[in-house]
């Protein structure tokens, strides 16, 4: 059996085959869909415990959120650029979804 086929990814560093890449990269997004999940139950928080729906969006915390990712990236060695576009989308998103549900509370 080789390591692709096992529970634990091979470090990038290790791989040997396309197949540990894969999987590697297959078992990290779980990861990090599970963590944007629970932000996303963040957002749920946020939602509730907003008194006023212009409360919602907060353009200075959209901006320091996305600068801190970037931020996290140069210090990770990860393109900062392309981290920003992302957290620019994730942001974005979950400024949309906190809207719906505050809505949803209120209703």
């Amino acid at each position: 059996m080789t390591n692709a086929m096992t529970e634990e990814r091979v470090k990038p560093a290790a791989c040997e085959t396309m197949a540990e890449v894969r999987y590697g990269i297959d078992r990290l997004d779980e990861q990090i869909v599970a963590l944007i999940g629970e932000r996303f139950r963040y957002m749920d928080a946020a939602a509730r415990i907003k008194p006023h729906r212009d409360t919602v969006r907060v353009e200075w915390r959209k901006a320091q959120v996305i600068e801190n990712a970037r931020s996290h990236a140069r210090a990770a060695s990860v393109p900062d650029e392309v981290i920003g576009d992302i957290y620019e989308r994730l942001v974005e998103g979950s400024i949309a979804y906190e809207f719906d549900r505050f809505d949803e509370l209120r209703g």
